[in-house]
Parts: structure tokens; sequence; C-alpha cells
């Protein structure tokens, strides 16, 4: 070949399209197409990634489709649209605008330089089934990745998107399809998507934690009983995600059934003129937000037949849930602002209590000032808790119990305690979107929270070299692990007398009336 030709091919090679990505630009291949994602020295991330079709238009209350393919790279570097929601100003848990139906897609974060096959961490977020996001910055996954995990953040519908019905859907729809819990089928789909994709991170799908707080924690306990799910995950972690259904919590009528739903959309279609399935599917999304269903209320806890069978806590006593390892726990203070006696769906399980029930436990309480203080925490979150680690424990699976209660001087709330949510950025190692200055005491319990909850979803069991022990829960002398400012320690539950109160009213075979002169009903 001649000088000429010569740099004549080696300009021709210049000039051909290369398939390596740009220096800071990580690329994966999967089945549906490209993806280049962002990364620095220790962390790539991949944001943005459609997991199930878009549900618009006729796919408006439709179980989740198929996920779309695309041609060329797809620009995976920034977030996507979050559901569209009622957002509060300044909520830690919700993510960037813009807002969209059009919201099923996830993220995933892995180290650099990932061992594979890693652990895979899944997280559902909170916001009572009506508001957050898995992009909030709450939830950067960057800090659990360079623990070495795989981190999965996900958007699921929300409100009357993804908890609703309505008799003309139900007439449309074929008879042996899931109807109602939409939200819980795109988690689902997006679990799924996870077992088929995440090798090509890095991520080993055959060890995966699904975690959760709040409303996330929720989904978590239906996941755990919901037979779809079964088998798309292999460790389960519930942050204050309640654990007994709440109409009232102290009530055994559980989470409304689908004609229930149904009755409860026709209701809200008829005040804005909604008649047919056509109608529904037409109206601005927007006006699906007015009035705000309510998560207390049961407007989101449905029992569909299909994807939740029955109610937590029941499924759980029949040893029916996914036999995997399990922490749960919740936080010292969660509701400390709410009363018992307070109208407002939670604050309404004062009503389940008999006269007599209600003096021995405000007594327990040391008086009504106490009661008035502790008693929502315990019964919507600490009792379910430590109800469904027994539970778990008795049908002969692992599961370990926590309590957190790190508070700060420089909290301003009079809450006492660790309030509803603060345990988060602690787990993802975010502290500086805590509301109060970072103290070395929160930066260790971070350290020694993230340790435990990358330990578990490594291996199933959160004990590991450096760490105080973390014993099992136990059927009947339950000890926790209890976080507070002076490091983790295991412990006897605390303020067990008074959960065992509400567990026995809870399991009483019979109602006594509210009145002292009243006689006995049987139920």
């Amino acid at each position: 070949m001649t000088f000429a030709g010569a740099l004549a091919t080696l300009s021709l090679m210049m000039a051909q399209p290369t398939d390596q990505p740009p220096p800071g630009q990580p690329v994966v291949q999967l089945a549906q197409g490209v993806l280049a994602g962002r990364a620095d020295d220790t962390v790539a991330a991949f944001k943005n990634i459609p997991y199930a079709a878009p549900p618009v238009a006729e796919l408006r209350w439709r179980p989740p489709g198929a996920a779309p393919t695309w041609e060329g790279r797809r620009d995976a570097s920034t977030y996507g649209p979050i559901c569209i929601q009622a957002t509060p100003q300044g909520d830690p848990g919700v993510g960037p605008l813009p807002m969209s139906e059009d919201c099923l897609n996830l993220n995933v974060w892995r180290p650099t330089d990932v061992a594979s096959p890693a652990p895979v961490m899944v997280w559902i977020h909170g916001g009572g089934l009506v508001n957050g996001s898995g992009t909030a910055a709450l939830y950067d996954g960057s800090h659990l990745a360079r623990q070495g995990m795989v981190v999965v953040t996900l958007n699921y519908r929300l409100g009357r998107l993804g908890f609703f019905d309505h008799p003309a859907l139900a007439a449309e729809r074929p008879a042996d399809e899931a109807a109602g819990n939409y939200g819980l089928m795109d988690v689902i789909a997006a679990l799924q998507w996870v077992r088929a994709n995440i090798a090509a991170f890095g991520g080993d799908p055959a060890n995966v934690t699904i975690f959760g707080e709040s409303a996330g924690g929720a989904i978590v306990t239906r996941m755990m009983i919901a037979p779809p799910a079964r088998g798309l995950f292999d460790r389960a972690i519930v942050q204050s995600g309640l654990g007994r259904e709440l109409q009232t919590p102290l009530d055994r009528r559980g989470a409304y059934d689908l004609p229930s739903a149904r009755e409860r959309g026709e209701v809200w279609a008829h005040g804005h003129n909604l008649v047919t399935a056509a109608d529904l599917r037409a109206a601005p999304v927007e006006l699906l937000l007015t009035p705000a269903p309510v998560f207390a209320n049961g407007d989101l806890t449905l029992i569909d037949g299909r994807i939740v069978t029955g109610n937590v806590e029941a499924t759980f006593r029949a040893g029916r849930q996914a036999p995997v390892p399990m922490v749960i726990g919740t936080n010292s203070a969660e509701f400390w602002w709410m009363k018992p006696t307070d109208r407002n769906g939670y604050g309404m399980i004062d009503d389940d209590l008999t006269w007599l029930e209600r003096a021995t436990i405000t007594a327990a309480y040391g008086g009504e000032a106490g009661f008035d203080r502790g008693f929502i925490t315990d019964a919507v979150f600490s009792e379910p808790a430590r109800r469904l680690a027994r539970l778990h424990t008795a049908a002969g699976h692992p599961a370990y119990l926590y309590r957190f209660d790190i508070s700060s001087p420089d909290n301003p709330e009079p809450h006492g305690g660790a309030t509803h949510a603060i345990e988060r950025p602690y787990v993802f190692g975010t502290l500086p979107l805590l509301p109060y200055p970072v103290r070395e005491e929160d930066v260790a319990a971070s350290a020694a929270m993230m340790g435990y909850w990358t330990a578990f979803s490594r291996s199933g069991d959160p004990n590991g070299v450096g760490r105080p022990d973390w014993p099992m829960a136990g059927v009947g002398d339950t000890q926790l692990m209890l976080f507070r400012n002076d490091g983790p320690s295991a412990t006897p539950v605390p303020e067990n007398a008074r959960l065992d109160l509400i567990e026995l009213f809870r399991d009483r075979p019979h109602i006594v009336s509210k009145s002292p002169q009243d006689t006995v009903k049987k139920r």
C-alpha cells in the first residue's frame, strides 16, 4: 500500500463512529436497547429507565404493559418524570419535576468497579400512596453503591391512578385480569424487570432485597403476601411500614375489597360527571387529584383477590408469607403530633376501645398526656412491627426487629424521640438533607445502619465484624436493635407491656360496650 493509500485508510478509520463511550459515560446493553449513563470515580448511575409501557390513554387503569424498546443510545443521565401528585412544598421525599402520568421509570446505581455479581437493593418510596418518588435526592443510591451494592429506586402509580376501580372499568376488562392495585402491579413489574436485567449492571438477580419506608414499607409487606410477587425478591426490609390494616387499626375489618373500591370510585366519578370507561380515561389527569384519596381510610389499601389476597397480619399468622429473611422496625415517636382522639383516620382508633380498655391502657401510659403522646406510635407502628416479626419467626423464617431513637438537640420539634421518616437519610447516607445540623453521632449512626442494611442484603443476616450483635426476634421474649445517639445496642422491646395490652385488645374475642352500664356484646 502506498503512503497516500495508508493515509486515506487511516483518515477513513478515524471518521467512523466508535462504540466506545466518551469518558464518564458508562454504557449498558439491555434487550430494550443501549443505555448511556453518568459516572464519577466510584459510582455509575443510570436514570429514567422505562420498566413498563406508559400507563396512559387506553392503558390507564390497566396492568403494566411490556417495557418499550428504542434504537441507538438512550440518554440515562437525568431523572425521568415522577407520578403526578399534589406535591407538598419542601417534601424531601419528592424528587424533581416534571410530573406525568407516564412515570413508570427506575434508576440504577452501581460501583464503577462492581464486583459482579453484587447484591441488589430495590427501594420503594413512601408518601401515603399519594405522593413521593424514587428520584428524591434523599434516595440517592450513590452511598449504598459505594458499599458494594447495586441500588434501584423506582416510581409507581399513585393516588387514583394507582389504586382505583369503577363499575365501568370492571365491565370492560377480562374476568381474569387483576384490578384496583395498579401501583402494586407496577412494583411487581419493576421487580420482574430487575430479575431480568440487573445482571447487565453487575447485580446478582438471585440476591435482591426490597426495602421501603412508611407506605413503601407497607408495599413491602404486601409484596410479602402477594402471589404474583413470590420469587421476585430474596430479602425484605420494612421501615415504619405499619403491619396491620388501618380501618381502624384495632378493628378487624381489614382493607376494603374490590367491590367497595368500585362503589367509592363510582361516587367520586359521579361528582365529576364521569360515567363511562371512556369518560374516565379521557379525564384530565389533574382531575384525579380532587379530592385526594386517604390512605388511613382505606381508599388506597385494597384486597383485590389477586395481588393482595388478604390482610397482612392474618396472612402472616397463617404462615403464607414469602419465606425470606426480614428486617422490620419503627421510629420511637412516629406520629408524635397526633392524638388518638383526632378525627383524621389514624386517630379514630380510640373508637374501638371499650371504656374498660381505655382506662386500662391510659393507666399503662401514666395518664392521659402519655396516652395522647405515645398511643398512635405504638398502635399503628410498634405493636404491628413486633407482631409481624414474631409471626415470621414462628413460621421458621429469620426476622430482625429494630427501633430507631436518634434525636438531635437542634431539632425544634417537640417530638420526644425520632419522628416519622427521619431515619431515611441515615439509611441512604444522605445526612446533609437532615432538617438539623449533622453531628458526629449522626455520622456514626448512619455508618452503623448502612452496615447492618448492606450486610443483611448480602446474606440475610445483618450482623458483621465491628458492630454489636443483632439477635433474631423471638416468638415471646423479643429483643430488638435499638439505634440511639450513643450507638446501637440489642435490648428487650421498650415499653413491651404497653404493646402487650394493645395486642391483647386486638386479639380479644368480644367487644365490651362503651358504657360500663351496657352489656357485653359477642362478636
